[in-house]
């Protein structure tokens, strides 16, 4: 699965693998030092760490994660995502 995103140098780099009425299922590839800012989303997603290190705040929790862990987001808490190192990750949106 990790295969099909590269890393690319400064950048977050993504691949939707599956978009329908009842989620999303999307890779993400993360440079080094790369984020995305503190935001919400109103439906719960589930973070699957493929490779590398990623910080990950919820509600102003910070977690540490590494391959083959994961996390559950809760819909419309405040969330943001922060490359420790290179890292890649499968997102799964549930709608509800």
């Amino acid at each position: 699965m990790a295969d099909l995103v590269n890393y690319q140098e400064g950048s977050v780099v993504s691949r939707q693998i599956i978009r329908a009425e009842a989620g999303n299922v999307t890779l993400f590839a993360f440079d080094q030092d790369q984020e995305l800012s503190e935001h919400t989303a109103p439906f719960e997603v589930l973070v699957h760490v493929l490779e590398g290190e990623v910080e990950i705040k919820i509600s102003g929790q910070l977690y540490l994660l590494n391959a083959g862990d994961a996390i559950l987001m809760p819909a419309n808490e405040p969330h943001a995502v922060r490359a420790t190192r290179r890292f890649k990750m499968l997102l799964t949106m549930i709608r509800k």
